[in-house]
């Protein structure tokens, strides 16, 4: 394997690093207390990646079984432990644990009931997960079909996985 084609022409290099310090707001709160800090967004990297810290309460919460056509989802868990569905079983992850899924890997995500984790979720390459992330409380208000037209406007195909029950 070699490396990819430059993606930066110039000869002396630029001063671009952005700095996203720990104690930022969250950019985003579900009603559940799950909040979510834009690390880098698709749109700030210029389409290389989106990179979120996403931190759940002490509820249940997470995406059933699913997979994405155009990007890859890693996963890597800062605190606490993740159930990470992997395709075939749900795995128990703890800090320091990776998890990557290349496009098309079917894959699910759940906080463990009654302990708060946080985790790295890297999207390769970035596409606009924000808008998917703030659409998310936003379902229940939407018709069948409207339901439908989010998921694949951003990415998302369900599916239904015998045995893939998530726990919690």
């Amino acid at each position: 394997m070699s490396y990819p084609p430059a993606l930066y022409g110039g000869s002396e290099g630029e001063q671009t690093a952005h700095l996203h310090p720990v104690s930022s707001t969250p950019d985003l709160v579900y009603p559940n207390g799950t909040t979510v800090h834009y690390l880098s967004t698709g749109a700030a990297s210029a389409g290389l990646m989106g990179l979120y810290r996403w931190t759940t309460g002490p509820e249940a919460s997470g995406p059933d079984p699913h997979f994405h056509r155009t990007i890859a989802e890693s996963f890597y868990i800062l605190s606490g432990s993740m159930h990470i569905f992997n395709g075939e079983e749900w795995l128990d992850t703890k800090p320091g644990d990776f998890v990557f899924v290349p496009p098309g890997g079917i894959h699910g995500f759940r906080s463990k009931t009654g302990v708060p984790a946080s985790m790295l979720l890297l999207f390769t390459p970035g596409a606009p997960r924000e808008r998917y992330f703030e659409g998310l409380v936003k379902l229940s208000h939407l018709s069948d079909e409207e339901r439908i037209a989010f998921y694949l406007e951003h990415d998302n195909h369900w599916v239904d996985v015998p045995g893939a029950t998530p726990p919690g």
